[in-house]
C-alpha cells in the first residue's frame, strides 16, 4: 500500500478552507443558520483520504458507509458515526471527523465531551449488549484544528477547586488537544487518531502540520491495515 501523499493532505486542507468559506457565503446569503459549524462538508477531503486507506485494504467499496450512518449505543438509542466500515457483515471500523476554528476557548471542552461520549457509548453497548458479534469495535478519530494565537498562547489557566493533573500546566489549547487524543489512543478509548493544525495565510495560502508523531496519517494508516488483516484472519481469510 502506498503511503498517505503530502499533496493529497495539502488537497484536503485546501478543501477544508474552500468549503468553509463557501459555507459561510451561504449562511451570510440566508443558508441554514450555523451552516460552516454544522453541515461538516469541509472535512469530506479528510474522510475521503481516510476511506481510500480502506479500499487500499481491498474493502469493498460498498461496505464503506458515509452520510452520516448509525451505530447502536448503550445510553442512547443510536449515535450517527461520519465513516463505517463494514466487511462480510463484520464491524471493522467506525470513525468521528471533527474540527475547531476559532473560538477554541468556549469549545474545547464540548470536542472532548463529545468524542469521549460517543466511544463510550458504544464500547458499553457491546460489553452489554453484544451487537457487533464476537470481533470488538474498532474506533478512530480524526481531529482538525485552526492554528491560531489563541490555540498557541502557553499557560493556560488549570485551576480547579482540587488538584489537577499536573501534566496540563503551561500547556496551550493545541498541547491540551495533543494529549487528549494521545490518552485517547494509549487508554483505549479510541484505538487510533489522526491530528493536524492548519493556518490561512492573508493570501489565501495553506499550510497544515501533524505536530502528534502517535497521531499523523502515517499510523492511521499502519494501524487500518492492522485492524483490516486481522478482521479478515478471525474471518479465516
Amino acid at each position: 500500500m502506498d503511503d498517505v501523499k503530502p499533496e493529497g493532505i495539502q488537497e484536503a486542507v485546501k478543501y477544508f478552507w474552500a468549503k468553509r468559506d463557501e459555507q459561510m457565503a451561504k449562511q451570510k446569503d440566508g443558508g441554514k443558520a450555523g451552516g460552516a459549524a454544522r453541515s461538516n462538508g469541509h472535512i469530506k477531503g479528510f474522510e475521503s483520504l481516510v476511506k481510500d486507506l480502506f479500499l487500499d485494504c481491498d474493502i469493498p467499496a460498498g461496505g464503506i458507509r458515509t452520510g452520516k450512518p448509525y451505530l447502536p449505543g448503550y445510553y442512547r438509542v443510536r449515535k450517527q458515526w461520519d465513516l463505517v466500515v463494514l466487511y462480510k457483515e463484520v464491524l471493522v471500523a467506525a470513525l468521528e471527523f471533527k474540527s475547531q476554528v476559532g473560538s477554541v476557548g468556549k469549545n474545547f471542552s464540548n470536542r472532548f465531551e463529545e468524542a469521549l461520549g460517543s466511544s463510550t457509548d458504544l464500547v458499553t453497548a457491546q460489553k452489554k449488549n453484544g451487537p457487533f458479534g464476537a470481533v470488538p469495535p474498532w474506533l478512530g478519530y480524526v481531529f482538525v484544528l485552526e492554528e491560531t494565537e489563541e490555540t498557541e498562547k502557553l499557560d493556560r489557566q488549570t485551576h480547579a477547586l482540587f488538584d489537577v493533573d499536573p501534566a496540563f500546566k503551561g500547556m496551550s489549547y493545541t498541547q491540551r488537544y495533543q494529549e487528549m487524543i494521545s490518552r485517547f489512543v494509549g487508554e483505549n478509548v479510541y484505538d487510533a487518531g489522526w491530528f493536524l493544525t492548519t493556518q490561512r495565510a492573508e493570501d489565501g495560502s495553506v499550510k497544515y502540520k501533524e505536530p502528534l508523531p502517535t497521531a499523523n496519517a502515517r499510523t492511521l494508516q499502519v494501524a487500518i491495515e492492522g485492524r483490516v488483516n486481522l478482521v479478515k484472519a478471525m474471518l479465516g481469510e
